[in-house]
């Protein structure tokens, strides 16, 4: 239990020199309402999720739901998107740090996604403080001022949508009666609390992005909570706008279904690639037949990827919805000119195919990335703000296509396993220190390229595979690895190179990739060792 101070006599807040600003008496009454009204349908969609994977354990697989047939085929639409959402062929994302959310919606993309979930560690003062630095980037007071380089906003900036934690994550800081809330409801709600009505005079949100849904009735809560904030709030019905992160296996079935649950409030599906590859492994952990290779082989182009992503435009764009592509993670290194003329090489293909397949917008991870994908949205696109009118009729994905996990010619390397550890260990490190978005290797990683590394890992040995070599994957391999890794971040020392603070990710780390059963997020047992 943390150090706690009572708020009342329900509540118990941990204190922060910033909470005047962000837990206001009133803000708290809106969260316990919050937390009072769906708290127990999020607890009961949380043991469904669990009761689902003891079936796919035992060979049950996801179709199609029977049930919804006439959602699917029944001619409806989603809202108009604002006029601040019309044009997002641009997308930029990252923590809700200071300098980078300024240095983000300076970027020149259309859209900052400022990130409460993968790309932050919920450390308490990395969430107070982020809450802080929302309501200033929302009234453009955010700066940066009294040291030898200053940062402000310029005149023309990106429209701020905020991505909160997922369903399944709890914020310990604040409890009510002696319970952790939601961090979803949290971070959704001081966000719309502060600041929805102030986005709207603005005519820029309250928007969101929501993450890790498993299904339409997860959606269904969200839209719900949604108009429950915006009647406490006295905000029209509808203000909220909200774009759903297809990154679960179970959610690319149910896409129609979602747009439909929060047809009052959404303007968009994003293809979240790692996690869903993520899910891929973690849903089917028991079958062989959905063993990955190198995630490095597991690419866009990869069949049961390209259905996923193609399924996903055609239903955008059926129901007049916005299509997101996936993110491109790499960042410019003035130092190293060479890898960096690859990345931009790597970024014009990816973000090419994604605008010549339909999507209205993509993702990067870094300024530095902006002008590139622009380009390529900017060829396709010209001067219409998306291609919400290209239907893509000739697309027909069955359920084998998004199931048969398929990667021609793929391997598993002993590169590519040093890569899962080496990045699983560096980003759990960087993570548990506070930093939620790493930068590694010329990528901005976050909790999902973990959650891949460590993933793979389990797979591998547990469905006993060899490397290309030969030599088998097993857990004796991995710990003697895992000690020649560290050794060598400790003698190259810097702040990735303290022993206990390695000693705590690589705990973090065998204990999710070398456990028995399937772990289900990282993030749980690694959010117990923050401080």
């Amino acid at each position: 239990m943390p150090d706690t101070t009572a708020s009342d006599n329900r509540t118990a807040i941990t204190p922060h020199p910033l909470a005047e600003r962000v837990l206001t008496p009133e803000a708290v009454g809106f969260l316990v309402d919050l937390h009072d009204r769906f708290d127990g349908r999020r607890r009961e969609l949380l043991a469904a999720r669990a009761e689902l994977q003891a079936r796919f354990d035992a060979g049950e697989r996801p179709d199609f739901l029977a049930e919804t047939a006439a959602i699917r085929s029944g001619d409806w639409q989603v809202p108009e998107a604002p006029k601040a959402l019309a044009d997002r062929r641009v997308e930029i994302t990252g923590p809700v740090e200071r300098k980078m959310m300024i240095n983000a919606l300076n970027s020149g993309a259309k859209v900052f996604m400022a990130d409460l979930e993968d790309a932050n560690s919920p450390t308490w003062d990395n969430v107070v403080t982020g809450q802080v630095n929302l309501q200033d980037a929302v009234r453009r007071t955010i700066e940066i001022t009294g040291g030898e380089k200053e940062y402000r906003l310029n005149p023309d900036i990106a429209t701020l949508l905020v991505r909160p934690r997922g369903w399944h994550l709890p914020e310990r800081h604040f409890l009510v009666d002696g319970e952790p809330v939601s961090a979803s409801l949290f971070d959704f709600g001081l966000h719309v609390f502060h600041n929805g009505r102030e986005s709207l005079s603005r005519g820029e949100g309250p928007f969101f992005y929501l993450p890790k849904l498993e299904g339409h009735l997860e959606a269904r809560l969200w839209n719900d909570v949604m108009f429950a904030a915006e009647d406490a709030l006295g905000l029209d019905r509808g203000s909220i706008r909200a774009t759903v992160l297809i990154e679960t296996i179970t959610a690319a079935f149910e896409m129609d279904e979602i747009l439909y649950e929060l047809r009052d409030h959404i303007t968009g599906l994003n293809a979240g690639r790692w996690d869903y590859i993520f899910s891929v492994a973690k849903r089917f952990n028991q079958d062989p037949a959905f063993v990955l290779p190198d995630r490095s082989q597991v690419t866009m182009t990869t069949p049961f990827m390209r259905a996923y992503t193609e399924l996903l435009v055609k239903t955008c764009h059926a129901r007049g919805a916005h299509a997101i592509g996936g993110m491109s993670a790499f960042i410019p290194n003035s130092r190293k000119p060479d890898v960096t003329e690859a990345a931009l090489a790597k970024v014009t293909d990816d973000k090419k195919r994604e605008a010549g397949d339909g999507f209205d917008g993509t993702w990067v991870a870094h300024p530095g990335m902006v002008a590139t994908a622009m380009a390529e949205f900017d060829a396709v696109l010209g001067t219409a703000p998306n291609q919400l009118d290209r239907q893509r009729p000739e697309v027909e994905v069955t359920a084998a296509d998004l199931l048969t996990v398929d990667a021609p010619d793929g391997s598993i390397t002993n590169a590519g396993l040093h890569t899962n550890l080496s990045v699983g260990i560096r980003y759990l490190a960087s993570w548990l220190s506070g930093t939620g978005a790493a930068g590694i290797d010329d990528l901005m990683e976050d909790a999902a390229t973990a959650e891949i590394s460590r993933a793979q890992v389990w797979q591998w040995i547990h469905h006993h595979r060899r490397l290309e070599d030969g030599t088998p994957v097993t857990a004796e391999l991995v710990r003697s690895q895992l000690d020649g890794l560290i050794d060598g971040l400790i003698s190259a020392g810097g702040p990735m190179g303290d022993p206990d603070l390695l000693a705590k990710a690589r705990g973090v780390f065998e204990q999710v990739a070398l456990a028995e059963r399937f772990e289900t997020f990282l993030t749980l047992p690694a959010y117990q060792l923050l401080p």
